[in-house]
């Protein structure tokens, strides 16, 4: 009995405490252990995970996510929300369909990509950011922010009301975003922090499971957007963080 609470005991002082701090990781860009780890909804729900992050001007930072074949969201209004309702229904193309507002640093996202799949809003690409000079490098802020993929519409888990379902898998979009990014020759250097760690049952604000490795990918943009000729530098992370993130893919099969 002794010998199997001994066991019990090693495994929850490896999983829950010592693995994860030799996973927590900021040494490329240390103010970023203070950030906030996850978006929360209206109703203070734990929303998507905070998984990219991009240094840059807004006027950088928006004709980026458009060179790399990203469209601005639309404002949630009356019309704009029927013509989403129509989008579905009738499986029309609304390339810049509105997302519904999510919350960090106690406001709505200040600024909304997506990339529509097929001819219908009902499933997409997008991303939120949320603009902070705190979190920034020397003059350039910080958009930090959450990419997810909504695969269906239906109801909220948790509330019941009529939403987006997300794909599980997070660390999929958020790459995306940065392969995109990449293509577009927009990047001069790429890095990754600790975001909300791994997490294999998480659950957003409309109760969608999701996974992660946990790593929040952070790309500096091109100053004035200029042509980057070669391939970002993409500084290494530690190597406890590496041989966790080898055996995470390893387990997804990838």
């Amino acid at each position: 009995m002794k010998c199997i609470v001994g066991i019990v005991v090693v495994y929850f002082l490896l999983s829950y405490m010592f693995l994860p701090m030799l996973w927590t990781h900021y040494e490329h860009h240390p103010v970023m252990e203070k950030a906030a780890k996850r978006t929360v909804t209206s109703d203070g729900i734990p929303g998507d995970p905070l998984n990219v992050g991009l240094i840059g001007t807004k006027e950088e930072l928006i004709r980026a996510i458009v060179l790399a074949g990203w469209s601005p969201a639309d404002p949630i209004t009356l019309g704009s929300s029927v013509d989403i309702v129509k989008g579905v229904l009738l499986h029309k193309p609304y390339a810049d369909a509105p997302v519904s507002n999510l919350y960090v640093f106690g406001r709505k996202q200040d600024l909304a990509f997506e990339q529509l799949v097929g001819g219908s809003p009902k499933e997409r690409h997008h991303v939120r950011f949320w603009l902070s000079p705190e979190l920034g490098q020397g003059d350039r802020p910080m958009w930090i922010g959450s990419a997810t993929f909504d695969k269906s519409v239906g109801f909220s888990h948790r509330t019941g009301q009529v939403t987006h379902h997300i794909a599980a898998d997070v660390d999929a979009e958020r790459d995306k975003l940065f392969d995109d990014l990449q293509r577009a020759k927009e990047l001069i250097r790429l890095y990754q922090v600790t975001g909300i760690g791994l997490t294999v049952n998480g659950r957003n604000g409309g109760g969608d499971w999701f996974y992660t490795d946990g790593e929040m990918t952070i790309g500096v943009i091109s100053e004035r957007n200029r042509l980057v000729t070669a391939q970002p530098t993409m500084e290494e992370n530690p190597k406890p963080v590496e041989w966790k993130n080898r055996v995470w893919h390893a387990l997804k099969g990838k």
